[in-house]
């Protein structure tokens, strides 16, 4: 199967020059420093001009390995709740890349709520705007597709923990990419103030905390369900260091602080 872009043109430049040019601008800051290991980086999935600057950061300081496991939240109501890809190729205008089959399989084989959907991935944005950055900055990697679309705690800790598992039996390195924005809608003080606090719990590696304080808060962070799986999947791997890269709100580009979404990146590891 090979999966062909659905946001270009409109999240991100259609024209792949122009596209190379806008990662290179939203990486070039911390493109000179030297880069960390890590095991999974939280990163935010709006278009490139209001969150772009925010995913560079973290993406352009980390260590980019030949493996990664993209977790996405599914914004629409079509298809499985827990649908991965294990076949195939997704197509950016950079060119395309490669499901690592070998991973995906492992994968479903550790978590059994995992289930094989092209539905749920055939509009959805979140997984696909990370790739562009992977590509300029890491070239040839293959990766595996996670789309959540449920808030079943119980669900999303039994994933992370199978997503542990299957990294333990993995002999190569994989880098957990976790797409999510932050508080929709609500104004720029507000919006901070929420968002301080579900990455407060993220800093100390707390899945159940941040889904309580989520509820709770009533912070609308819309990939919620796949940080509470890579949070669990951390925590199994012994993981004990987060670090908060760089946060904004889209009032920080369009000047409008009556209604926005915000944007955090971290690492974790």
């Amino acid at each position: 199967m090979l999966r062909l872009p659905a946001v270009a043109g409109q999240f991100y430049p259609a024209n792949p020059k122009e596209l190379s040019a806008q990662v290179e601008k939203y990486t070039k800051e911390e493109a000179a420093q030297a880069k960390v290991k890590v095991r999974a980086c939280l990163v935010p999935h709006a278009g490139y001009i209001y969150s772009g600057g925010v995913a560079g950061a973290v993406l352009a300081r980390i260590v980019l390995p030949k493996k990664i496991l993209l977790l996405g939240v599914r914004h629409y109501p079509r298809g499985e709740p827990l649908a991965i890809l294990s076949e195939g190729a997704w197509r950016t205008p950079l060119g395309d890349v490669a499901i690592d089959s070998a991973l995906a399989t492992e994968l479903k084989k550790n978590c059994s709520a995992l289930r094989e959907d092209s539905v749920a991935h055939s509009r959805e944005h979140s997984l696909e705007v990370e790739l562009p950055f992977l590509q300029v900055l890491s070239g040839r990697f293959s990766f595996v597709p996670v789309a959540v679309g449920t808030l079943n705690f119980q669900d999303l800790r039994a994933t992370g923990e199978g997503i542990a598992r299957a990294l333990e039996k993995t002999a190569e390195e994989v880098l957990m990419v976790t797409s999510s924005d932050m508080n929709h809608y609500e104004d720029d003080e507000t919006t901070r103030a929420k968002d301080a606090k579900a990455i407060e719990c993220m800093l100390r590696l707390d899945a159940s905390g941040l889904y309580e304080t989520c509820r709770d808060e009533k912070i609308s962070m819309c990939g919620l369900g796949p940080a509470i799986a890579m949070l669990t999947a951390m925590n199994q791997l012994g993981v004990a260091k987060a670090k908060l890269v760089r946060y904004a709100t889209s009032g920080d580009v369009n000047g409008n602080r009556e209604e926005v979404v915000g944007y955090a990146g971290m690492t974790f590891g």
